[in-house]
């Protein structure tokens, strides 16, 4: 997916900025780490203010995974069970009241996991959503470089 079928969608929503700068010329490597079930408090909602609820994050880190592939080393690549730790402590002590705000958070978090960390697609969904219809999930997705 991170192929051209990615970069037009980024061109014409305007994130082209927010992939890491490789983009253009090859699509950059990445890790996935889909269907992290975490449970924590987010909404406006009074109800969602004092009860926590399952989310699942979905999460794929752009990094060059040459040296990996070439040593069969972990300290060469990104360890998604550090990220995926770091994930769940963020999700336990946020209480944002939007999304938005949760998934910014996550980005910021992985980030600071490892340097290598180029760029990442993170998706944010509530498995539960507080409204009167049969919706299966509501949920946000945000695609981030690596700050300056």
């Amino acid at each position: 997916m991170v192929g051209n079928s990615l970069e037009k969608l980024l061109v014409s929503s305007n994130c082209a900025d927010s992939m890491p700068d490789q983009e253009a010329a090859d699509p950059p490597d990445q890790i996935s780490v889909h269907g992290l079930r975490v449970v924590g408090i987010v909404g406006v909602l009074p109800e969602e203010r004092v009860r926590a609820q399952p989310l699942q994050i979905d999460l794929d880190l752009y990094i060059d995974l040459t040296a990996a592939g070439m040593s069969d080393a972990l300290a060469d690549t990104v360890d998604y069970g550090a990220v995926c730790d770091s994930l769940n402590r963020t999700v336990e002590t946020s209480q944002p009241e939007l999304l938005e705000r949760l998934a910014a958070q996550l980005a910021t978090a992985v980030f600071a996991v490892d340097p290598r960390i180029e760029g990442l697609r993170i998706s944010v969904a509530k498995l539960r959503p507080p409204v009167p219809h049969d919706l299966a999930t509501s949920g946000v997705q945000i695609t981030r470089r690596r700050p300056a």
